[in-house]
């Protein structure tokens, strides 16, 4: 009998390949935290929807866009999160840090400050996270804002080495306006998310069988 492939109409046109089942869809959160104005909010819409403004306004606790993306030939539906970056505002982004199965650090290369407090930012998303295993949490360091290339302050080699001590940081330097390297780092992010989050799931144990039909223990009764 002839394959599907290759099986034909009475006119001889090919038939339609019968569709393949669908894919089991996996979830993975990402959280994006720096400085304000490094480019989060940037980054997150260069992804997900290929478009770069420079009128965006401050991220007011966090804001979240979802894409779903082919992670080692798996479905991934991908949350990623902007959090606040004003002083003012972080302590309501906090809040969405638990339960990310990365987090992604922005800085802006331009700016030693928001590289400099990336050490903040770390140590505080995995006081607030408490990730199971924190030694081993998922980071990713975004370089941002690369194509302003005459007025760079941190240099490659200075953030690599940052990252290489902070246990191999995946280092991506990327430009949101002139889309360089922000689908690369996103796919890394996805990547290590959905690790992160299958580690998670094998890390728990399986539940305790209850047998619905067996009666209850008796009851000890005391001497008095």
């Amino acid at each position: 009998f002839p394959t599907a492939e290759a099986a034909r109409c009475d006119d001889g046109r090919p038939r339609l390949r019968p569709p393949r089942p669908p894919s089991p869809v996996h979830d993975a959160i990402a959280a994006m935290v720096g400085d304000a104005g490094v480019g989060k909010t940037s980054l997150m819409n260069q992804y997900v929807n290929s478009k770069f403004s420079s009128q965006n306004k401050a991220t007011i606790g966090a804001d979240f866009l979802t894409k779903e993306v082919m992670v080692e030939d798996r479905l991934v539906t991908m949350q990623i999160w902007d959090t606040a970056g004003q002083e003012r505002f972080q302590s309501l982004g906090v809040a969405f840090y638990r339960g990310a199965d990365c987090c992604v650090l922005v800085f802006d290369v331009n700016l030693p400050k928001t590289f400099e407090n990336l050490d903040s930012w770390r140590d505080e998303f995995l006081i607030q996270a408490g990730p199971r295993d924190p030694d081993n949490f998922p980071f990713v360091v975004l370089g941002n804002k690369i194509d302003l290339e005459d007025q760079r302050r941190i240099s490659t080699k200075r953030a690599m080495t940052w990252c290489t001590l902070k246990g191999n940081i995946p280092y991506f330097e990327t430009s949101a306006k002139e889309n360089v390297e922000v689908e690369q780092a996103f796919h890394t992010i996805a990547k290590n998310a959905l690790k992160q989050e299958n580690d998670v799931d094998l890390g728990f144990p399986p539940p305790s069988a209850i047998k619905l039909h067996d009666p209850p223990p008796k009851q000890k009764k005391g001497c008095c």
